[in-house]
């Protein structure tokens, strides 16, 4: 008779299972949100020319004209990234090891992953960045033809409330930015807070059906348009001090507000200097295969008057 107690040796200790757990990862942002500068591919410094408005005056008859000068300006855009992943895998781990290309093509993937994430990161910091404490335009609204472009939230604790967006959306409309092309990435936070606000009656809109059935968002793209705005989350934006000479946040979220119509009217402008390049080698001493990669960018601002900061409390929610 054998039975568990007399027949051990061929009961396994341990199983191993085929199934491996990936990370988790949230969607990223499309390169559609920031000019991609193609004429930047040497040098320190790229200088590009920006041109001001024209101001009109009364003349009369018999009376010389004032001659005035177009405002011109430059702004700068800087290499300033250079990040890498470097990784190696031994004979013996090959010989010895059990499912080892699911490994190797696991590690690769998360490696390009989190370069991407590094890259979206730098992208929603240099946005907000500029408005936060110690940034260039902190501590005053920063307006733009005479309307806030720095929106923190005066709400109970600092939370997100919609009188943000209807500013946000009033500040674009002075600043002659477009219609099409309003975006408005905000921290999950924030999305929290959208679902609350939302009343739900026996007369279910589809609007709010949409709420029920799927959540204010989908991916990143929420599912309706508030004030203009296409509402996405992110859990990557800036977190910082902001204050604009009225209502400070400690360590709040910069939510931003972009006109990404064109790249006229994008705010932020990106260039790579070295696309994610991957490269390979054989360590013969070592008995084991090598692996880097590496890349480099830059992020600048181009233009304020299509970008709006709205910071908010990094956990508080409002219902």
């Amino acid at each position: 008779m054998q039975n568990t107690t007399n027949t051990r040796a061929f009961i396994e200790s341990e199983v191993v299972s085929d199934f491996i757990i990936m990370n988790l990862h949230d969607g990223l942002l499309g390169t559609e949100f920031y000019r991609n500068v193609t004429d930047f591919q040497h040098g320190d410094q790229l200088n590009i020319k920006t041109v001001g408005s024209v101001t009109l005056q009364e003349i009369s008859e018999s009376t010389a004209p004032v001659y005035n000068p177009i405002e011109t300006g430059e702004i700068t855009l800087t290499i300033t990234e250079e990040v890498g992943d470097a990784w190696y895998i031994t004979d013996n781990l090959r010989e010895d090891g059990h499912q080892i290309p699911a490994l190797l093509q696991t590690r690769a993937m998360e490696g390009t992953r989190a370069m991407q994430e590094k890259f979206e990161t730098d992208f929603l910091k240099t946005g907000a960045e500029h408005y936060a404490t110690g940034g260039a335009g902190a501590g005053v609204p920063n307006n733009i033809n005479s309307f806030p472009h720095l929106i923190p939230s005066a709400g109970a604790n600092n939370a997100f409330t919609l009188s943000q967006l209807v500013q946000a959306k009033l500040s674009f409309n002075k600043a002659n930015a477009p219609d099409a092309g309003r975006i408005f990435i905000c921290d999950s936070v924030v999305e929290a807070t959208l679902n609350g606000l939302v009343t739900i009656t026996t007369d279910v809109t589809p609007f709010a059906k949409d709420i029920l059935t799927k959540g204010m968002a989908s991916g990143q793209r929420f599912m309706t348009n508030l004030y203009g705005f296409d509402i996405m989350t992110s859990n990557r934006l800036h977190i910082a001090d902001y204050d604009d000479g009225t209502t400070s946040i400690t360590a709040g979220v910069g939510n931003l507000c972009m006109c990404v119509a064109d790249d006229q009217c994008k705010p932020i402008m990106a260039a790579w200097r070295r696309l994610p390049k991957s490269e390979g080698e054989r360590n013969k001493d070592l008995r084991r295969d090598e692996h880097t990669t590496s890349a480099r960018w830059g992020f600048g601002i181009q233009r304020l008057d299509t970008m709006i900061c709205l910071p908010t409390d990094a956990t508080a929610i409002s219902n």
